[in-house]
């Protein structure tokens, strides 16, 4: 059976969102190689509408091994307003739970998703977010509101640590296996 995997970047104070405040100063090279080890490992995508929406936009004009590795895997959009999907290799999913439950069934390999949003939120409400990996970041975004936090209320889902990682940049990436998952 596939897993689905979800690796996301966050602040000290639990925003996965507004990145520009926060983020890109800890990119680097040692980033830059887990990231591309990570794509390289998974056989698919799995994003919700605004995660599609930016890097749709993003990644089809660049090159690189990086992008290379995003452009040419399978991608699926969660989406119920999403018509159509231009980015290569791109699939609409209008019925998230039975479509994700499907995915992993066909076991074609590790599904990657990237951020935490509602569809992850979804997923590990469902039982079907399989591993966790929260690269979290020496600072404060000290932005955003509820929908910008990894915090939620009604997450209540038990978490083992399988492993972390201290990079030279400060940012730590802690790995979990999702406990309540099959």
């Amino acid at each position: 059976m596939s897993k689905i995997i979800n690796s996301t970047f966050v602040s000290v104070d639990g925003v996965v969102n507004h990145m520009d405040a926060w983020h890109f100063a800890y990119i680097d090279e040692e980033s830059n190689d887990i990231t591309l080890e990570q794509l390289s490992a998974a056989t698919a995508l799995l994003m919700g509408r605004a995660t599609y929406d930016v890097y749709a936009g993003a990644w089809p004009e660049r090159d690189g091994a990086y992008a290379d590795a995003i452009n040419h895997l399978r991608k699926y959009v969660a989406s119920t307003t999403l018509r159509s999907a231009h980015w290569h290799n791109s699939t609409i999913i209008t019925d998230l739970i039975p479509a994700v439950e499907k995915l992993k069934h066909q076991d074609e390999g590790d599904i990657l998703m990237h951020g935490f949003g509602p569809v992850a939120r979804t997923l590990m409400r469902h039982g079907l977010l399989d591993e966790l990996h929260l690269w979290v970041h020496p600072r404060f975004a000290g932005v955003g509101g509820p929908g910008d936090m990894l915090l939620s209320e009604g997450d209540n889902t038990a978490l083992e640590l399988t492993g972390t990682r201290a990079l030279r940049s400060g940012v730590v990436i802690l790995s979990y296996r999702v406990a309540d998952a099959p």
